[in-house]
């Protein structure tokens, strides 16, 4: 496989931008290699500068559940984009949207729209401290929520600690408030509500851990999540910047039928352009400037493109429900096939699959925490990921991202990907 032309382009890349990428993951450090760049994309398939083909699985990280440049999505947006860009004032689409939103999740009365994931979460947690006139704040080790820094964070020793920069520029002080608790542990959280239980402003979770592979939250964990935060008038702030309208259309809240106080949204609602948002009960909402004193405010929030695409995105997920049904299914025979594989050359591996999110991981199971996770061979990840790459799959460059499907996968593709992973993990197994 030739990538003559990547190389020319990661050298330049290099000397403008740090590390020659905008997004850490995009370097594919974690696998061995230099990156790939890419040309263009449509369907299932990905192209890169030196024209070789990819069957895709990282999908942008999740947005594009309708696949590359879907036709559907592409008619108007060359007429949205001759009636301007960016206008810096309101605009219908934002409130069509909104509602959208508000309809698909029972927990949101009102929803303001932001640029990242990032933004979305940062601002969630600014405006929960200011409803409850708290500040100490619970996130769980192996869950992501941005880069902002009360966020990056990891835990001390301990079951439950008080937190530990996981970045330089990050002041000790930021993160004075913010605890950090065992995924899918209800005893540490119990542990930290007895204690510290009415200084508690949020709890921010991912129900379902996309960032550490996948890791499902199980449902007696979620629950006690929100019978705690109920307890001590505290906030439950869901994560779901990556499972909103991709793992159901109601997202994880659906899926477990448990309503938080608010939830963050990203991926899917930009249908592949730039887009966050948080959304929750009208009360809290209410503390949002120029309604109450919680001041937020974004030029480009809300811009026309982002919200065209993800208005027509929602609208087709709404519209034909099937399509999650489809994507569960090529996910299911997609786990089949990988332990269908793992038995045959008897190893000791994982797959973890929750709806259309799946990740394989290079560890024993079960995989439920974080602990859990890190046990993963990181090494035989990246062989895996050369081997399905010289078989023209494209899979997520780290061993702790999960694998994306879209509606554009077909059968074929993912018994394709099947007899990839049986040849790879062979190889490199030396079975």
């Amino acid at each position: 496989m030739d990538n003559k032309i990547s190389k020319e382009i990661y050298k330049e890349a290099k000397e403008y931008i740090p590390g020659g990428v905008n997004s850490p993951v995009r370097a594919f450090k974690s696998v061995g290699l230099d990156p790939i760049f890419i040309k263009e994309a449509k369907g299932s398939k990905i192209y890169d500068e030196d024209g070789n083909e990819y069957l895709d699985y990282i999908c942008s990280w999740g947005p594009l559940i309708l696949g590359h440049s879907n036709e559907y999505m592409l008619d108007g947006l060359e007429e949205t984009i001759k009636k301007g860009t960016s206008y810096g004032i309101p605009t219908k689409i934002e409130v069509d949207m909104a509602k959208l939103i508000v309809d698909a999740y029972n927990s949101v009365d009102m929803i303001r729209m932001v640029n990242s994931g990032t933004e979305a979460t940062m601002s969630a947690l600014r405006v929960a401290k200011a409803y409850t006139k708290r500040n100490k704040i619970v996130k769980f080790e192996g869950c992501y929520h941005g880069h902002s820094d009360s966020l990056l964070v990891k835990s001390g020793s301990g079951a439950m600690t008080y937190g530990v920069a996981t970045s330089p520029g990050v002041s000790e002080k930021i993160i004075e408030d913010t605890i950090v608790c065992k995924y899918n542990d209800i005893e540490s959280i119990e542990e930290v509500f007895t204690k510290q239980g009415d200084e508690i402003a949020a709890v921010i979770v991912e129900p379902v851990a996309g960032n550490m592979g996948v890791v499902a939250g199980e449902k007696s964990f979620l629950k006690a999540l929100r019978k705690l935060t109920k307890k001590h008038r505290s906030i439950l702030i869901f994560d779901e910047v990556i499972t909103g309208f991709r793992l159901a259309y109601g997202g994880a809240q659906e899926v477990y039928d448990i309503d938080a106080d608010m939830t963050c949204f990203g991926k899917i609602i930009g249908g592949g352009m730039p887009v966050g948002a948080y959304g929750g009960k009208k009360e809290i909402m209410d503390m949002v400037s120029p309604v109450g004193d919680v001041y937020q405010a974004g030029t480009l929030s809300g811009n026309p493109l982002a919200m065209h695409m993800g208005y027509k995105t929602l609208n087709k997920l709404k519209g034909n429900k099937n399509i999650y049904k489809d994507i569960i299914s090529k996910a299911k025979k997609l786990e089949k096939g990988f332990n269908d594989n793992i038995n045959k050359l008897n190893l000791d591996i994982t797959v973890n699959r929750i709806n259309g999110m799946i990740c394989l991981f290079f560890a024993k199971g079960p995989i439920k925490t974080y602990e859990d996770v890190i046990k993963s061979d990181t090494y035989k990840y990246g062989l895996y990921f050369k081997e399905m790459l010289k078989r023209n799959i494209l899979l997520p460059p780290a061993q702790f991202e999960g694998l994306f499907l879209s509606s554009a996968h077909t059968d074929e593709d993912i018994e394709k990907t099947i007899k990839a992973n049986y040849e790879a993990l062979k190889t490199i197994y030396n079975k």
